[in-house]
């Protein structure tokens, strides 16, 4: 996909090695990422919610009934993708640490392309939020790998907003601090605002131990033409010294699992124990959580909860 830049699409040697230099060269990025600045952030319950955790994507389309917000936020050196054809509305989120990012954005064109189908119109455009200036960097490297990503691909993607490095950080007390951590996107319309979010879906500790245990890939995890989440199946290999790591301070856990110890929200290290305690539990997820290695399949009830179903 050619990235598409203001001035029109880039040469491979155009491509920007990083953010400045991105920004340097086309400040109307500076006032599209001051636009959503401006926007206060919205705390999103559970109604009409999917979330999706780091190393997670999904996609799907504005009649879709039981979704009408994608939404990741804890994002401080990862990256926020949204996609989004502007003809069909099909829309995708993900939320990328720097592991298996090409698979999944080659995977999230795929579904977007499908899902627009007989829509002759319409372009797709790239917004990326997140990934604040951190002191060793890593936002800068995630973000020059995202854009070589994308630019192996032949149909062009229109880049139209990007809220990282120093347009998404603020200085405190001498530290970098992002200014924005997550973001919903409304289905319907596309629009993007500023979010925190108060339910993440179902088994949160299941899900974050696949990726603290080195699982690479970023899961598409759900589908649309069935509304319904989708979770594994997948195996980790036990965590060695998993009891001795719930044994230490917060702060030791903080600042030796943390790629932004500093910045971290306030709930990390509660996220991380739960994270721990679950790989203690469940060393072999393929034989205690996926015995017959099927995927875990739920459906919103009239309630708006997400409800396990068999499929």
């Amino acid at each position: 996909m050619v990235v598409v830049l203001p001035g029109g699409p880039v040469r491979p040697e155009e491509l920007p090695s990083d953010t400045r230099t991105l920004f340097m060269n086309h400040p109307s990025y500076k006032d599209s990422a001051s636009q959503l600045l401006s926007i206060p952030t919205k705390v999103v319950g559970q109604m009409g919610l999917l979330y999706v955790q780091q190393r997670e994507f999904a996609v799907t389309v504005p009649h879709d009934k039981n979704v009408t917000i994608l939404g990741t936020d804890d994002a401080t050196t990862c990256i926020i993708v949204v996609l989004r054809h502007t003809g069909s509305g099909a829309v995708g989120i993900a939320h990328l640490d720097g592991s298996g990012m090409e698979e999944c954005i080659n995977t999230m064109i795929q579904r977007i392309q499908e899902l627009s189908m007989g829509y002759v119109e319409g372009r797709v455009e790239l917004q990326l939020i997140g990934g604040y200036s951190d002191p060793r960097n890593y936002s800068e490297a995630i973000f020059y790998n995202v854009m070589q990503a994308f630019h192996k691909h032949p149909v062009e993607v229109d880049l139209t907003l990007c809220c990282l490095g120093e347009l998404n950080t603020t200085i405190r007390g001498g530290i970098h601090w992002p200014l924005v951590y997550g973001v919903g996107v409304n289905t319907k319309t596309g629009e993007i605002f500023p979010a925190n979010f108060t339910d993440k879906g179902p088994e949160q500790p299941l899900r974050s131990a696949r990726y603290f245990t080195g699982g690479r890939q970023v899961l598409d995890i759900y589908d649309s033409n069935l509304g319904m989440l989708r979770i594994g199946p997948f195996n980790y290999e036990p965590l060695r010294g998993a009891d001795l790591w719930l044994q230490q301070s917060d702060d030791f856990i903080l600042q030796h699992l943390s790629t932004s110890p500093d910045v971290e929200p306030p709930h990390y290290v509660m996220h991380v124990r739960a994270t721990l305690r679950h790989i203690m539990e469940n060393p072999f997820p393929a034989v205690t959580i996926f015995p017959d290695n099927r995927p875990h399949y739920y459906r919103r009830d009239e309630h708006g909860n997400w409800v396990p179903v068999r499929y």
